[in-house]
């Protein structure tokens, strides 16, 4: 289980801060596993399943969370995000979020150099 707060109470709140939640919903199994999704009555919805995974790093189980969730921005532009949260830490996709600049020529024909030219180790160089 995990638990988050937050400082909430620089937000400002007005006579319809209230949202009523329109449908929920909520399992979870005896084996860890569980699903729940929610959508607000201003459009915000989201939807998660978890499930318990064995990853090579651990002995025990792990849980996997895929899920999404969309709202409309205040400029009235569509948010989708969705994502995984597991052995690869969170991974989030969607259209609104950044994405990284490609990897210039010669920084790539630099690493394929350096993969390919390791240097020995002390194991190797050093025979008693």
């Amino acid at each position: 289980m995990a638990c988050a707060a937050a400082d909430v109470s620089h937000i400002v709140r007005s006579d319809d801060y209230e949202v009523p939640i329109v449908k929920s919903g909520y399992e979870l199994s005896p084996e860890g596993a569980f699903q729940y999704f929610y959508e607000a009555g201003n459009g915000i919805v989201a939807q998660a399943d978890g499930v318990m995974k064995r990853v090579s790093s651990a002995d025990e189980p792990a849980l996997e969370v895929r899920g999404s969730f969309r709202y409309i921005s205040p400029d009235g532009t569509p948010v989708e995000t969705t994502y995984v949260a597991g052995e690869q830490g969170y991974v989030a996709s969607g259209s609104h979020l950044p994405v990284p600049p490609p990897i210039p020529e010669l920084i790539l024909r630099g690493l394929a150099y350096t993969a390919a030219h390791q240097p020995a180790t002390v194991e190797k160089v050093y025979k008693p």
